[in-house]
């Protein structure tokens, strides 16, 4: 947000991209990455509008219900919230096969990773038409 608000280019192109709530943890062995359990996507609403209008994001994945700004937001925009299974972390990262910083790694779980994935476990929860399963 303060990147936007200075007129600053992002690290990341975020065009019909999405992004996924997740403070990823270190892998063990041969894991792309640990235990990838959602976060709450609440916490994220007041930039919902702002992510959608001004990024390209297309889509967000957390867990939990949105509010009703960021639904409001999401049909405005025609994107979508999808919701992933809260503690299954270790189903989530089976299906994430790879993994790279793009930004901010000094911020280590914060940063803005990209990741590949495969087959991941998530449910439609706001369509673009606002529609909620709340």
């Amino acid at each position: 947000e303060d990147l936007l608000a200075k007129g600053e280019k992002l690290p990341v192109d975020f065009i019909n991209r999405v992004i996924y709530y997740v403070g990823p943890v270190d892998p063990v062995r041969d894991e792309v990455v640990g235990p990838a359990g959602p976060t709450t996507a609440t916490r994220m609403d007041k930039f919902t509008e702002m992510m959608l209008a001004r990024t390209g994001l297309v889509a967000m994945i957390g867990k939990g219900e949105r509010g009703p700004a960021a639904i409001e937001a999401i049909r405005k925009h025609k994107a979508a919230s999808l919701i992933a299974v809260g503690g299954a972390a270790y189903l989530v990262a089976k299906a994430i096969r790879k993994s790279k910083v793009l930004a901010f790694a000094d911020l280590g779980m914060e940063a803005i990773y990209e990741f590949e994935v495969r087959d991941m476990p998530v449910t439609v929860a706001v369509d673009a038409n606002g529609s909620s399963v709340a």
